[in-house]
């Protein structure tokens, strides 16, 4: 799963998940934002192909470097 959240004043204003999809508001300018970028159809493909450009490729490297250190 891919999440990619932002914060401000270390609160969680908005988070993008790849299992919901699309991006969730946590403040009241986190929920405008959540909006204009869930209607925006480049935005959220950019995000979805995010998971296959960090997590795709790296999970297997990872996966074994946890094996190795069990």
């Amino acid at each position: 799963e891919y999440i990619r959240s932002y914060y401000f004043n270390k609160m969680e204003v908005i988070r993008f998940s790849s299992s919901v999809g699309k991006f969730v508001g946590f403040t009241e300018l986190g929920v405008k934002n959540a909006e204009a970028w869930n209607n925006n159809p480049s935005e959220l493909s950019r995000m979805r192909a995010q998971k296959e450009t960090y997590c795709v490729n790296n999970v297997q490297v990872d996966y074994n470097n946890a094996l190795t250190k069990s």
